[in-house]
């Protein structure tokens, strides 16, 4: 996979997540919530997976869900600084599995910073569960970000490299 098709897979990642959320809000917009918090709004759609509505202000999994105006401009920050370190090392890498890495966390990052910016928080809507324990929410660019990571991890993994003397 060439820099192109890397930066191009990160573009199509970011463009299917935010049209996801954009479907997932106007989904329960029109289903109405009947007065219910935002936290409960939810669709059951198979006896393990349910459709949910939640903001995340923070971090993964919830981490730092705080109400801080704040943290949408410091996460946001921190996810530019992290594409740009990746950037550079997808201009240094011939490695196709890294190349399709590197453009899911962006197109993955870019997602979640274009909600924080939009928003002020993160859309998670995917709700996966078994039985009474359920795992955190997610959304797709959630889901890019931690395929990335694997497909990093993978070549790390499998690649040899020859080792300095």
């Amino acid at each position: 996979m060439t820099r192109g098709l890397s930066l191009a897979l990160a573009a199509l990642w970011a463009a299917g997540d935010q049209l996801s959320k954009s479907w997932v809000i106007s989904y329960f917009d029109q289903v109405g919530s009947g007065g219910l918090p935002a936290a409960v709004r939810q669709r059951v759609v198979t006896p393990f997976f349910n459709l949910v509505l939640t903001w995340n202000r923070g971090m993964s999994f919830g981490l730092f869900n705080q109400d801080s105006p704040w943290n949408a401009v410091l996460f946001s920050a921190l996810a530019v600084a992290i594409v740009a370190v990746l950037l550079v090392w997808l201009w240094r890498s011939d490695s196709r599995l890294v190349a399709a890495g590197i453009g899911l966390i962006i197109g993955g990052a870019v997602g979640n910073v274009i909600d924080r910016l939009r928003l002020g928080a993160v859309t998670d809507f995917l709700d996966f569960h078994w039985g009474d324990w359920h795992f955190a929410a997610f959304n797709l660019a959630d889901s890019g970000i931690t395929v990335g990571v694997a497909l990093l991890l993978i070549d790390g993994l499998l690649s040899r490299r020859e080792r300095p003397n």
